[in-house]
Formats: structure tokens, C-alpha cells, sequence
């Protein structure tokens, strides 16, 4: 009995082993070691303070969190660069009164993507995402704050799944 429990496990770990092209990100067989991030400055025509660091960093911080590349900041694999092209504030529905009922922010991020050890999945392409908001004017504090980490994180995954997840 001990031996086909002994077989069944061992079946097992070669079953798994064969598996080890995945992963749960679904970023597969990745060819790179490193990756670096540049400065994505922020080119568009409303400024809000910040927001190109706080974009540069969480690209970051979301390619360490769902790969085992290193960052590095020069010479990766894998290089990030681009620019945000666009922030603005729209009303999306209006009151009796023709005030705003709700707005939404918008950020607009062009991206240039290399990959060194395979340049057939380089791109060049724009990435856009809103967050919605009641009342009149623009966002400021917690509102500000929670409209643009939706607004970056949902970028950033978008990069993330476009340049290593192949979705």
C-alpha cells in the first residue's frame, strides 16, 4: 500500500513540474531578468501635481509584485517609457439647475514598450481609464486620491497585461 501512495506522489510531482511554464499571473515563459520604468512626465494640458511619479511608481510596483524581474535603471530587458498626454474633468449628467450631477476623471497615458530579447512584442500604444464623481468642480483630497489610484491601477494592469500577460 505504501508503494502506490509512494507512486501516486511521485506521478504527482512530475505532473506539477510540467507545469512550471505558468504561473498565476499568467505572464508564462518570460525570456527578461530586469526591467526598468522611466519618468513618465506629465504632458497634459490640466497638471495635476504628482501623478507622474505617483503613475511611475506604481507601473513599479505592479511588475515587482507580479514578477520575478528585477528593476533596474538602465539597460533592462524590459523598458517602460511614455508619457501622460491627458487629465481632464467632464460632466456626465446634469441637474435641473444645469449644474453637474456627476463628473468623471479621466487620464490618458502613452506608452512605449521594448523588449530587448524579443522585439517582435515592442508597441507603442495609449491607455485610458476614468473614475466617476458627484457634485460640481474638480476632485480634491480623498476623492482626488482614490480616483486616481482606480484611474492607475486599472492603467497599469492594462500595461502589465498588454506587455508580459498576453491576454
Amino acid at each position: 500500500m505504501k508503494k502506490i501512495y509512494s507512486l501516486l506522489a511521485l506521478m504527482s510531482l512530475f505532473m506539477l513540474s510540467g507545469c512550471s511554464v505558468y504561473n498565476f499571473t499568467g505572464t508564462g515563459n518570460i525570456d527578461a531578468k530586469t526591467f526598468q520604468v522611466n519618468f513618465f512626465q506629465n504632458n497634459a494640458d490640466l497638471i495635476e501635481p504628482g501623478i507622474d511619479r505617483t503613475f511611475t511608481l506604481t507601473l513599479q510596483d505592479l511588475i515587482q509584485n507580479q514578477t520575478n524581474l528585477n528593476l533596474v535603471s538602465n539597460s533592462g530587458d524590459l523598458v517602460y517609457e511614455g508619457e501622460i498626454v491627458d487629465y481632464r474633468t467632464t460632466p456626465m449628467t446634469a441637474t435641473a439647475d444645469q449644474g453637474a450631477f456627476q463628473n468623471r476623471l479621466s487620464i490618458r497615458v502613452h506608452v512605449r514598450f521594448t523588449n530587448k530579447k524579443k522585439e517582435k512584442d515592442d508597441f507603442e500604444k495609449t491607455f485610458e481609464f476614468y473614475y466617476d464623481f458627484p457634485g460640481q468642480g474638480l476632485p480634491t483630497g480623498a476623492t482626488l486620491n482614490t480616483a486616481i489610484q482606480v484611474i492607475f491601477e486599472r492603467i497599469t494592469q492594462d500595461i502589465f497585461n498588454e506587455s508580459l500577460a498576453k491576454w
